[in-house]
């Protein structure tokens, strides 16, 4: 059973276990790799009668970032990219919430890597809600956003010797999102 925007109005926890918080960046100039957080918390209040009035926060652990090859993730957690020893959490706080339609939003915020804040905003599809088996309401999100991530301090690169450079400065940041309201 679905529940009307209203209804839905409440404070939320992400569900790890059932979200992803992931990126996307180019590798050579040829190929992209992909990768996600393995660690991350976050929460909201949403308002489903006027969605300007939501809010939301999630703390990513660098040190979780995954990418499908130990010794890259070796590489992204030390200072030449995320330096995860020194600044342990990437974390975005919104802003505003603009409603673009009943199921798509616009949310703001600010994103904070590596010490360095940078106000972005983030396209998210509202996939719907549903009551689990526990009796717990979920509703879902899916967003992305592409950024710099030259912007936040992070420049390590290599040149190619046919030219270009091995990691390209667009990132992706992907979500998808489960959030259970809470009593």
């Amino acid at each position: 059973m679905t529940v009307s925007l209203p209804e839905l109005t409440g404070d939320y926890v992400l569900d790890p276990a059932h979200s992803r918080i992931g990126f996307v960046a180019r590798h050579a100039m040829v190929t992209k790799v992909r990768g996600s957080f393995g660690r991350f918390e976050g929460s909201a209040h949403l308002d489903g009668s006027d969605p300007s009035r939501s809010t939301g926060q999630v703390v990513i652990k660098a040190e979780s970032i995954e990418s499908g090859v130990e010794q890259r993730d070796q590489h992204l957690r030390t200072n030449d990219f995320l330096d995860a020893p020194n600044f342990p959490d990437i974390t975005f706080r919104s802003t505003a919430v603009e409603a673009k339609s009943d199921t798509e939003y616009r949310v703001t915020g600010d994103l904070t890597i590596k010490d360095t804040t940078r106000p972005i905003g983030i396209d998210f599809e509202y996939t719907g809600n549903a009551v689990d088996p526990y009796g717990n309401l979920r509703v879902g999100l899916e967003g992305s956003v592409t950024i710099s991530r030259k912007e936040f301090g992070v420049t390590w690169n290599a040149a190619l010797e046919g030219g270009g450079v091995l990691v390209g400065d667009k990132v992706v940041l992907e979500f998808d999102l489960s959030a259970i309201k809470q009593s």
